[in-house]
């Protein structure tokens, strides 16, 4: 594993880079071609840096080193919250994010910063999923996971949750890139999950620490999701929605995309739907997903944990036995047989679907079915049948 070979100082200088107004990644990058550091670039000149591209009052601002005193207070920020700088030339950068035409001039990590190095798929999708939507993408995530990927995805609500989720509840790596300061959790009703995968996963931001989560950070942010990663796999989502922004992104970076198959008659399944139309590798396991990658990342992911080639796979929402005994194992089973898997039902329908046995019945069978983890409840008195083998 690569480790950081730069000073405090050589940080302080990468910092004062990104924090320049005006200067964008792709700008920093050329700069760094051809002054080979930060320290070189706020060494030269307004007038070199003129000569290497730049617009007279951003050279001006560069030189004048107005950004220092920023880049310090960023530096304290980062020790308070265990964060440290990812820096292009740092050996732990993501090698295929170095790739893309706009890669960031830094990262901000906190967590296992050895997964910047990983093999890393993208989970994305609709921040609104159906409650099949959630199963989908915590069921692959998790089994992908174990069987050695690293899960990105970009810490928003709905399929990027349920991303983040299903990794780790496997004991799987997961990497949330955020569209703010890594100090700044966004949605605020993940501060839990974030805390949990500060603990067993990573964080990261190209944003400097407290930077808010404007609206238009977010299909920025999009671009490092895919860029990390081998390849991109869309679990619902509008035709012109986020994760399919990502999906076009993952294209023009030469990545696979994979894409989950749903409802046509719901606005949810257009876009991976679409995306599959256009030639998306179509999952329906995830096998489909690992014999989609390039030969190199199969051939890295061999030697490691893989669970397709040990069990088969079981049809969705099928389960293989029912999880209740004694006398309310046939209510059970009644009640499995009347809960679908691609939406939630209402208890008062349920309770009409199985008018073979007492409401008293039916409310304790869920009860003992949620405690299997084989139905969830959502809020309303709504139920779910999960995808469980």
């Amino acid at each position: 594993m690569a480790t950081a070979a730069y000073t405090r100082d050589q940080e302080l200088h990468w910092l004062a880079l990104l924090l320049v107004p005006g200067l964008g990644p792709r700008s920093a990058g050329l700069l760094l071609q051809q002054f080979r550091s930060p320290e070189a670039i706020f060494r030269a000149t307004p007038s070199e840096l003129e000569a290497a591209g730049l617009p007279g009052g951003l050279a001006r601002s560069i030189a004048s080193g107005c950004t220092f005193e920023e880049a310090v207070r960023q530096q304290e920020k980062m020790a308070a919250t265990e964060t440290v700088l990812v820096p292009f030339s740092d050996p732990r950068y993501p090698q295929r994010l170095r790739e893309i035409y706009d890669p960031p001039v830094a990262l901000f990590a906190r967590g296992r910063v050895e997964l910047l190095e990983s093999l890393m798929l993208a989970v994305v999708g609709t921040r609104r999923p159906s409650p099949y939507g959630v199963q989908v993408a915590e069921r692959l995530s998790k089994e992908l996971a174990e069987a050695g990927l690293t899960i990105a995805s970009g810490m928003a609500r709905g399929i990027d949750t349920a991303a983040h989720k299903g990794a780790l509840s496997g004991g799987g790596a997961t990497v949330a890139v955020f569209g703010s300061g890594l100090d700044n959790i966004y949605p605020a009703e993940n501060r839990r999950l974030a805390e949990e995968i500060a603990a067993k996963g990573l964080l990261v931001s190209e944003f400097p620490m407290s930077t808010p989560a404007y609206p238009q950070n977010f299909p920025i942010r999009n671009r490092i999701v895919s860029g990390m990663s081998t390849g991109v796999l869309v679990v619902e989502g509008a035709e012109h929605s986020g994760s399919a922004i990502t999906a076009r992104l993952a294209l023009e970076q030469n990545r696979e995309v994979f894409a989950v198959p749903g409802n046509i008659t719901s606005k949810m399944s257009w876009g991976p739907n679409m995306l599959i139309k256009e030639g998306a590798h179509l999952v329906q396991s995830p096998q489909d997903v690992i014999e989609g990658l390039p030969p190199e990342d199969r051939i890295r992911l061999r030697g490691q944990r893989n669970l397709f080639e040990q069990q088969e796979h079981p049809k969705k929402g099928d389960p293989a036995i029912v999880p209740v005994s004694g006398p309310n194992r046939h209510v059970a089973k009644a009640v499995l047989d009347a809960l679908p898997t691609d939406s939630a039902i209402n208890l008062d329908d349920l309770l009409t679907k199985v008018e073979n046995y007492s409401s008293s019945e039916v409310i304790a069978v869920l009860f003992e079915l949620e405690l299997a983890g084989v139905v969830r409840q959502l809020p309303g008195k709504n139920f779910v049948k999960l995808w469980v083998e």
